[in-house]
């Protein structure tokens, strides 16, 4: 497990400051979003993590996001699950990212706020996440004048998410 720190600021501001670099290198928000748990108590084994994770950023410095002129204004999105990763709450992880064309605009890695009983259950809520980011955007489109075609693509690979937003039958 490690030791505790003796004084958790540093490990604090470290991932304070990462957490600003999230918005734009979305390539360590999951990571970011590990380490951020450990706040109040960060141990040793947090406090090298984060240092790994600060030589994966030495390492790779023109990995920041692009966004392309040629682009198109048409959005899209993916977005995916993991049923019960933490091994603490055994809460399901949502994640989905929103593209306008070729450049990424939007994207978020969180903890579930409800246990899910099943895997089905789990990608149904992210892809309720997914959907209101869309919903949002559309409304920011609506706001400054833009025109967007529907339906939006939001891709994923769960039959059974897809079977329940089919039917309401399937679920209470």
């Amino acid at each position: 497990m490690g030791n505790v720190l003796s004084d958790p600021s540093s490990y604090r501001r470290l991932v304070g400051r990462l957490i600003c670099l999230t918005v734009t290198r979305p390539d360590i928000v999951q990571a970011v979003n590990i380490l951020s748990q450990f706040m109040h108590q960060p141990r040793q084994p947090h406090l090298d993590a984060a240092h790994r994770l600060l030589r994966y950023l030495k390492t790779t410095p023109g990995q920041g996001l692009f966004f392309s002129v040629d682009s198109d204004l048409h959005p899209w999105a993916y977005y995916d699950f993991d049923w019960a990763s933490c091994p603490m709450t055994h809460r399901s992880t949502t994640g989905y990212c929103v593209l306008l064309g070729s450049s990424l605009v939007s994207w978020k890695t969180k903890k579930q706020h409800t246990i899910s009983r099943s895997s089905a259950e789990a990608e149904y809520r992210a892809m309720a996440n997914a959907t209101c980011e869309l919903t949002w955007l559309m409304s920011l489109y609506h706001d400054i004048g833009l025109e967007c075609s529907l339906p939006i693509p939001l891709h994923c690979d769960s039959q059974a998410a897809l079977h329940i937003a089919a039917n309401l039958i399937f679920h209470e």
